[in-house]
């Protein structure tokens, strides 16, 4: 029987699991992937700015720094394994997973994310064979773009940020859009213009056709409401489309949570959802004042255990002492200051 299990293994899962352990909370988290470290993993070379205190970290630079700190205490870790149901019995959940393990817990704290399964696919004929070449749903490495000529297919803050990484390095990108304006963060937009970033928006992919041998996309069909049908000579096509929700853990779980739209957690600015003891950070949760950064999920987890806490222990305060000044880190701290001493 554990104090706390975090179901998800990404950044809200992980601070939660650091958090936890500060507040002397036995600690489980199950993850479906074999890996922690959540959706960061989509975008690995990608600089993430928005987390307080880290100017500029590449995506797998913020995993390894979330995976150290949220392991700190030593959770107990369960990879690949998907938690498919959880009941409440007589105060207690019941956790089942796709392999049909159970795991006990006094608390819950639902931390999945988006419930990303798999990016949505260009919905175009053939498209599929041209996967193990040059069509790509994820960008693992920069270098592979590099001299290339680049078509990218979406306008999310994603595209707009594999397109703003790879305009020093490729010989041209092109960032197709089906909507009039793009929709993300100024200073963005405008680095993609004076990066010569060509924006193509109204304009959607119609087809794609390969070279000689049929193995790789050598030119991309682009349709346009007024100006019609446009080609492009392309080396490397990206799609960034934005994943698939699982809905299935919520759909399955005989517990009465409140929901949005389906599949979002309807919670408090506390990180409470409507069944007592359940708790949600991160994506999953939302409420009127949510705010969807990693930054925010750190918020999120943080309310989300001292509610596990209260929850199984009423005597209990409200909040943590900071982390600089709990006992527990005492340890922690002395021996990151040796480490620092010894790299310098």
């Amino acid at each position: 029987m554990h104090d706390v299990t975090i179901i998800g293994g990404g950044p809200a899962g992980l601070f939660s699991a650091f958090y936890s352990g500060l507040r002397n909370m036995k600690t489980k988290i199950i993850e479906s992937h074999p890996f922690l470290g959540g959706k960061v993993h989509v975008y690995p070379e990608k600089i993430v700015w928005d987390v307080g205190g880290l100017p500029a970290v590449t995506g797998q630079q913020l995993i390894d720094h979330l995976v150290k700190q949220g392991t700190t205490f030593d959770p107990d870790i369960v990879l690949g394994e998907k938690v498919t149901s959880i009941e409440k019995i007589d105060g207690t959940f019941k956790l089942t997973t796709h392999n049909g393990q159970v795991h006990w817990s006094q608390s819950v704290i639902v931390a999945v994310g988006g419930g990303i399964i798999e990016p949505k696919k260009l919905d175009v004929k053939g498209a599929e064979k041209f996967e193990v070449s040059n069509l790509h749903y994820t960008v693992p490495s920069f270098q592979r773009f590099a001299g290339k000529r680049v078509v990218i297919s979406g306008g999310s803050h994603s595209a707009i940020d594999w397109a703003n990484e790879l305009a020093p390095i490729a010989e041209r990108v092109h960032l197709v859009y089906r909507r009039e304006e793009l929709k993300g963060h100024e200073a963005s937009i405008d680095l993609l213009i004076e990066q010569g970033v060509e924006l193509n928006e109204q304009s959607a992919i119609e087809a794609l056709t390969a070279n000689e041998a049929g193995t790789e996309i050598s030119q991309v069909t682009l349709t346009h409401p007024e100006h019609g049908v446009r080609m492009l000579d392309v080396d490397e096509v990206i799609i960034s489309h934005g994943f698939n929700r699982d809905a299935s853990l919520l759909d399955q779980s005989p517990i009465p949570l409140e929901r949005v739209d389906d599949f979002f957690i309807k919670g408090s600015a506390q990180s409470a959802s409507s069944v007592s003891g359940l708790f949600a950070a991160g994506d999953i949760l939302h409420h009127e004042g949510k705010l969807h950064l990693i930054a925010g999920a750190f918020q999120d987890a943080a309310n989300a255990v001292n509610l596990a806490k209260q929850y199984i222990d009423p005597e209990a305060s409200a909040r943590a002492m900071v982390s600089s000044h709990n006992e527990r880190m005492d340890e922690y701290n002395k021996k990151w200051k040796e480490e620092q001493l010894v790299s310098s």
